[in-house]
């Protein structure tokens, strides 16, 4: 039995140090030791689990059409090709971005193919916002890394979306969360909250690195590893990188490895899977409460489809005033037929508020004991003084009982009630002797 339990555990711990030496990248520090890099949220996810998601089964297919060869590539090769991307932001080539890089090129085709099917609907919502802001575009490679480009991707820290807004962050940016929306997995809503909230960090820092890094660990971190590296006001990523939190400290080298395979995955023999969404999507403002299964029905599009297209809608619900998106196609038949469409039950039970018949009041318990009386006040009296003259009453009651319960247990002070009577008599012949010692007087 105990031979086991250890082989068990041995498997356990073995399955743990496998998945944990497949989520960090060894590189060696300024010393010359070995230092383990957490990779970002987005490089964890295998290709397999990302295909299971429902929008990435029902949409993204094996590619065919194009015809790459891997190509052998060395450090002059990568140098070289980082130099024609055209961007404002940093890209240089070092043995952490060297080691991100071969990750994607060896380790994540898969999942790179994956991630360029879904970046031909993605995209184009992202550049729209980063261009919007005035932002480089090469910012739209910042979900690969964080989400793999899932828009119902939840990292373990509570982190949603494409773009990875924890709760906080997200609400101070505009995006509505609640019971039955969700914006930060919005692909547009939450791409403008993106973009302003990178506009902001860089404005502050003003160097692209350390608005990334700041975008993944917070303000406050990288402000204090500025501090801890001397406080340079011209300081940039690479003269911190050993100041900032561990987990960050590859989050930039894992962006410019992004840029790079996204750039260049023909040159790894990556191909991309064919995505089957719609190009082509407009969006409607629902005037009622709408299911997804009620627009189906009658739109021609399905479930999954509609699921695919609003990942921000947690129940398969569309409030009220907000907009739903759909192909060309689906739109105008929604238009034409939206009176039918609202007309078909309801997707959520209302609370419905009716006039109830008070019953007249039964009583359910009796005293024996007590004696109830209704008391009428008179003309000027007050309700408190009405009530306190009901409650004077009933414990007068309570007291005359208990006194003839107590009468009628001891009977032996009958006597000693007629001498009381007998008194009272004396005590009202009184008066006619004094009457009468008056009229001796006259």
């Amino acid at each position: 039995m105990k031979k086991k339990w250890y082989i068990m555990m041995a498997f356990t711990a073995l399955t743990f140090c496998n998945a944990h030496s497949q989520n960090v990248i060894t590189v060696l520090d300024e010393d010359g030791e070995s230092e383990d890099i957490e990779m970002p949220e987005g490089m964890t996810v295998e290709a397999d689990s990302a295909l299971m998601e429902f929008d990435n089964r029902t949409r993204l297919a094996e590619g065919n059409n194009i015809v790459v060869t891997d190509l052998p590539y060395d450090d002059d090769i990568l140098v070289d090709r980082l130099a024609h991307i055209p961007t404002t932001i940093e890209m240089p080539l070092n043995n952490i971005t060297r080691k991100f890089i071969d990750q994607y090129c060896n380790r994540m085709k898969r999942s790179v193919a994956v991630m360029l099917g879904s970046s031909n609907f993605y995209m184009p919502f992202f550049e729209e916002a980063l261009e919007h802001y005035g932002l480089p575009l090469e910012l739209k490679y910042l979900p690969v890394i964080e989400s793999a480009l899932r828009p119902t991707a939840q990292s373990p820290a509570g982190a949603v979306g494409l773009w990875q807004f924890m709760l906080a962050t997200g609400k101070t940016y505009g995006l509505e969360i609640n019971t039955l929306v969700d914006e930060r997995r919005d692909p547009v809503k939450s791409s403008y909250a993106a973009a302003h909230f990178l506009s902001d960090l860089y404005e502050r820092f003003n160097d692209w690195g350390l608005a990334i890094a700041a975008y993944n660990c917070g303000e406050n971190a990288v402000s204090k590893a500025i501090l801890r590296a001397g406080g340079d006001e011209g300081a940039d990523y690479w003269t911190v990188y050993n100041q900032l939190p561990r987990e960050t400290r590859g989050y930039v080298p894992a962006f410019i490895a992004a840029t790079y395979i996204m750039n260049y995955y023909c040159q790894h023999g990556i191909t991309p899977m064919e995505a089957s969404l719609p190009n082509e999507t407009d969006t409607v403002i629902v005037t009622k409460e709408v299911g997804f299964s009620q627009v189906a029905s009658v739109c021609g599009v399905t479930v999954e489809e509609l699921r695919a297209l609003n990942p921000q809608y947690r129940r398969d619900i569309v409030p009220v005033d907000y907009s739903l998106r759909m192909p060309d196609h689906a739109i105008e038949t929604f238009i034409l037929n939206e009176d039918s469409i609202y007309s078909l039950s309801s997707v959520l039970r209302r609370r419905v508020v009716e006039d109830i018949n008070e019953a007249p009041a039964v009583a359910t318990r009796t005293r024996t004991a007590t004696k109830t009386t209704r008391y009428t006040p008179k003309r000027g009296n007050t309700k408190a003084t009405s009530r306190k003259a009901t409650a004077s009453r009933k414990t007068t009651a309570r007291k005359t009982s208990s006194r003839k319960t107590t009468a009628k247990k001891a009977p032996a002070r009958k006597s000693s009630a007629k001498k009381t009577t007998a008194k009272k008599t004396t005590a009202k012949k009184a008066p006619a002797k004094r009457t009468t010692s008056k009229k001796r007087r006259r």
